[in-house]
């Protein structure tokens, strides 16, 4: 699969459940004899984005384990004080790609050249499809700038299937509503995308892909159904897990699952907090540069022409 190199600082930064068995959760760790395998654990590194610190899990690599996704960013927890300087990420482009952004504490301050100003809060999800082209800002918004407090949430990408590539590019916000949660005694989990047995997201994708915000309370198994061929990864905010194989992944870690497989089998001694993502891998070629990924190195030329033409925006009327 032969990709370009992401440009560093260039950003900030559904799914059918196998089978009928849903959840289990239980005290002990245990190894079933359909769970995923691990195929690489990885530690996020920290980048500045703009003003923005952010920890960068994988830009534009392992697209074999990660697709549909390509980029995956936690940015703070920051705290900002009241009337300080926003942290903000100035007009840049986009184009064939979907970044998303999803927010655990604060606000943030998202303006395009579409005519979208959106005012972003904790729980929302926000959808940038860049389609053919174009240009947003992003900073910690108004609340934040008030009052003060943390910022801390994930800029994570989505790719877009070739055929969609070049489509008129749109903007939404997702509110928590439009996400179905699974609570019990020992554990949480928020649908962001997809769908888990009877929980199921509002939100319409491309192409089939999972996006769980998971919380596990002490000593707590929990048996996560996946389509075994679909990818699946594991991120870790808070706490550790003990994962496939007895290994274990702490904060700020990524694993990698290989396919063939449908169950993530994980344990937690402590409170733990992760996100769960994943989904069909889209099995066609990458090239990415900067914030634009294309399926031919000709289409990432016609984003730079575009660009410079001004067909995807004007920076100088997005970042006012």
């Amino acid at each position: 699969m032969k990709r370009r190199d992401f440009i560093k600082g260039s950003a900030i930064v559904g799914l059918t459940v196998a089978g009928n068995k849903l959840l289990a959760a239980n005290s002990g760790m245990y190894h079933e004899n359909s769970n995923r395998k691990i195929y690489r654990i990885l530690t996020a590194d920290g980048v500045n984005v703009g003003t923005l610190p952010v920890l960068r899990a994988f830009a534009g690599n392992h697209l074999d384990h990660v697709s549909p996704y390509v980029l995956f960013d936690e940015f703070g927890p920051v705290e900002v004080k009241a009337g300080s300087d926003p942290l903000r990420v100035d007009a840049h482009p986009h184009a064939g790609v979907t970044p998303t952004t999803y927010f655990l504490e604060g606000t943030g301050h998202h303006k395009d050249s579409l005519d979208y100003d959106f005012q972003i809060g904790k729980g929302d999800f926000m959808m940038f499809n860049s389609g053919k082209g174009a240009i947003h800002m992003e900073e910690s918004g108004k609340q934040l700038y008030d009052e003060g407090g943390f910022y801390h949430g994930f800029q994570i990408w989505l790719n877009t299937p070739s055929k969609y590539k070049f489509m008129n590019p749109t903007t939404a916000v997702h509110r928590e509503n439009q996400m179905d949660i699974i609570k019990t005694d020992d554990y949480s989990i928020k649908v962001v995308l997809g769908e888990l047995g009877e929980a199921k997201s509002s939100i319409e994708l491309f192409s089939p892909a999972f996006y769980y915000h998971v919380k596990m309370n002490d000593d707590t198994r929990l048996d996560i159904p996946t389509e075994p061929t679909h990818n699946a990864f594991i991120y870790v905010i808070k706490g550790k897990l003990e994962v496939e194989g007895g290994r274990e992944l702490k904060a700020n870690q990524v694993a990698l699952y290989q396919r063939g497989e449908s169950l993530l089998n994980l344990y937690a001694e402590c409170e733990a907090e992760f996100l769960v993502l994943g989904g069909q891998p889209l099995d066609e070629v990458v090239y990415s540069y900067g914030p634009f990924v294309m399926n031919t190195e000709e289409q990432i030329q016609q984003c730079f022409a575009n660009y410079r033409a001004g067909r995807m925006g004007n920076p100088a009327m997005v970042n006012q």
